[in-house]
C-alpha cells in the first residue's frame, strides 16, 4: 500500500494499530489515517491475507436455491414494487430505485461472494447479471446468471451497471480498481460502491474497536470526502451518496470492546430494548450523513 492516502494523495497522515476481532485471532497490524480527507488505509498488506478469508466467512455461505413458488412470490413483489403499488421491500430494491435498474441491462457484482445478492435479482426478473469474486470455491452457470471465479482485474467485457457490496474496501489498490472499474462500464454506465465510511460517529468514538475497521480484511476504508475525490481523479461522476448503516455498528462494537467475536449472538449480551435502540439510532445517523457506511452513485 502507498504511504501517501490512496485518495487524496495527502502525506500528512499518523498511525495507529488495527486488531483483528472478527475471528478473535488478536493479530495487530499498521494503519494510517489521512489528517487532509480522514480516509483510513493498512501500512502492509499480509502476505498470507488470504488465510483472513476461511471458508465460514460470511460472503461464502452457502445459497439455497428458493422453491418455485417462493421465486414466483418474490417475482410478483417486484413488479408491485415496480408499478409503486408497494413502496418498500428487500434493501435492494432501493439499489434497483436508485441507480434505475432495467431487467436487461448487464449488471456485474464485483466481490459478490457466493451471489446473495445476484440471486435475489435474478428471482425478481433481472436476465443479465453477472457476480465475480476471487475467493469463491465454486462457479456458477445458470440462464440469466453467471458467477466467476475472477478477481477485478481478469475481468472482461462491458456492463451497464457495476455494483461492489462492502468488497471495494478489500482491494488493493483503490486508484488502480476505479479505473478498471472504468473500463469495463458502458457509455453512460452506472457504478454503485456501497462501503464503510469514516465520517460516523462510532468511528470517531470509539477508533480501534470500530467492527468495520476490521482488519486486515479491510484495506482502505474512505471518508465521503476521499471517495468523491477519488472518483472525480478517474473521471466519474458522484450524482448520490446515500448512508445505509445498520444497528450492528453498535452491538458489534460493543461486542469488541467486551473480546467477543464476531459470531457472538448479540441477544446474549443486550436486551430487545437496548438492539432496538440501536436501531432507531442507526436510522437517525443515517439521516444525518452521520452512518458508518454509505452508497456511492457514480456515472461515467
Amino acid at each position: 500500500m502507498p504511504s501517501s492516502c490512496p485518495a487524496c494523495i495527502s502525506d500528512q497522515k499518523k498511525s495507529f494499530i488495527g486488531t483483528e476481532r472478527m475471528y478473535g485471532l488478536g493479530e495487530q497490524f499498521d494503519y494510517y489515517e489521512c489528517q487532509k480527507c480522514q480516509s483510513v488505509w493498512i501500512a502492509e498488506i499480509p502476505a498470507d491475507l488470504g488465510r483472513f478469508y476461511p471458508q465460514d466467512y460470511y460472503a461464502f455461505q452457502e445459497i439455497h436455491e428458493d422453491s418455485a413458488f417462493k421465486k414466483l412470490l418474490k417475482r410478483l413483489r417486484y413488479r408491485l414494487f415496480k408499478k409503486r403499488l408497494i413502496q418498500s421491500g428487500p434493501e435492494y430494491f432501493d439499489w434497483i430505485k436508485n441507480l434505475g435498474l432495467w431487467e436487461n441491462e448487464r449488471i456485474a457484482d464485483i466481490g459478490c461472494g457466493a451471489g446473495i445478492v445476484l440471486h435475489q435479482l435474478a428471482y425478481s426478473g433481472f436476465k443479465n447479471l453477472y457476480g465475480f469474486d476471487p475467493y469463491i470455491q465454486h462457479e456458477t452457470q445458470r440462464r440469466g446468471l453467471t458467477i466467476s471465479k475472477k478477481p477485478l482485474e481478469q475481468i472482461e467485457g462491458t456492463f451497464d451497471v457495476v455494483m461492489l457490496h462492502h468488497s471495494f474496501e478489500h482491494l488493493a489498490d483503490p486508484n488502480a480498481a476505479i479505473e478498471q472499474l472504468v473500463k469495463l462500464l458502458n457509455p453512460d454506465g452506472k457504478l454503485l460502491i456501497r462501503l464503510p465510511v469514516t465520517d460516523g460517529v462510532v468511528w470517531k468514538m470509539e477508533r480501534e474497536f470500530w467492527f468495520q475497521l476490521d482488519a486486515p480484511r479491510h484495506l482502505f476504508i474512505p471518508s465521503v470526502k476521499g471517495m468523491e475525490i477519488l472518483g472525480h481523479r478517474h473521471g466519474l461522476k458522484l450524482e448520490k451518496v446515500i448512508f445505509d448503516s445498520t444497528a450492528s455498528q453498535f452491538w458489534a462494537t460493543e461486542l469488541y470492546k467486551l473480546g467477543l467475536p464476531l459470531n457472538t449472538d448479540p441477544e446474549k449480551h443486550f436486551s430487545k430494548q437496548e438492539l432496538s435502540d440501536f436501531k432507531k439510532k442507526a436510522e437517525q445517523l443515517n439521516q444525518l450523513q452521520k452512518g458508518d457506511q454509505a452508497g456511492f452513485y457514480f456515472r461515467k
